[in-house]
């Protein structure tokens, strides 16, 4: 709900809260925008007939009247102040969002800037050697264990702050998540692969780290961020298809001061 719509309800919700019932002795009662006691009368504008009409005050049941309008005006400022709230909400989402390139990729923000983590080179490496990850170009695979590493062996992307919030805009509906990596050698592990003998089915395991998120728009952006303060060590941000071994990799760092 953009703040503009929340607006338009705030607006309808005022008017409702200015039209009210002034009840009669007998039971009944008129619709009307205001009314007023001026001596043994009671003068009210009619919301039905469109004007101002008055009737002997001794038919009114002012007790009702003013007690049902003051529990309709709590009811109102309660209700204003949350839609005031969530017009608030919505505006600073709005401005969150516009900071964010719509280009598929990954991004935070940094004061005032809004910054890009490079997507890193990864490679399936096998028994047979190392190739180049694709999405384009899937990796053949035989039959055996395999992991997808991404070279040298820490990040250039360094954070201190251990609950670093990301945005991640996908290109189409795809899994996503951060995951931790491990060393191995001068390469970084971002997962393992078993290919299943004759079937070719493949099985990836990866050390996956609970995150929270929030979908900002409905053009696949998001907010991600993890559950628990990330321990110093490797990471990554990644977009993946199970089971299609085409994992997209972007690598950080958390270095705690």
């Amino acid at each position: 709900m953009t703040w503009r719509l929340i607006a338009v309800f705030a607006v309808a919700l005022a008017a409702w809260a200015a039209n009210q019932k002034l009840y009669l002795s007998d039971g009944s009662y008129q619709l009307v925008r205001e009314y007023k006691v001026e001596g043994d009368r009671v003068r009210f504008y009619s919301i039905e007939r469109s004007g101002w009409e008055e009737i002997p005050k001794e038919l009114v049941d002012l007790t009702r009247t003013e007690k049902e309008f003051k529990e309709r005006q709590t009811q109102f400022e309660k209700e204003a102040k949350i839609f005031a709230q969530e017009e608030k909400v919505a505006r600073e989402m709005e401005r969150e969002v516009m900071r964010i390139p719509q280009d598929p990729g990954v991004y935070w923000v940094e004061g005032e800037q809004t910054k890009m983590l490079k997507l890193a080179e990864s490679s399936v490496r096998t028994s047979k050697g190392r190739s180049v990850l694709s999405r384009v170009s899937p990796v053949p695979m035989v039959s055996g264990k395999a992991t997808v590493e991404i070279a040298n062996p820490h990040s250039l992307n360094i954070f201190t702050n251990p609950e670093q919030e990301f945005y991640i805009q996908l290109a189409q509906a795809e899994r996503f998540g951060i995951v931790k990596l491990t060393s191995k050698g001068q390469a970084r592990v971002v997962e393992e692969i078993t290919i299943v003998p004759i079937s070719k089915e493949t099985v990836e395991e990866r050390y996956s780290i609970d995150i929270f998120q929030k979908q900002m728009t409905s053009d696949l952006l998001y907010k991600i961020w993890p559950k628990q303060p990330l321990l110093p060590g490797e990471y990554a941000v990644v977009e993946f298809a199970e089971g299609k071994i085409n994992i997209q990799v972007w690598d950080f760092a958390v270095k705690l001061k």
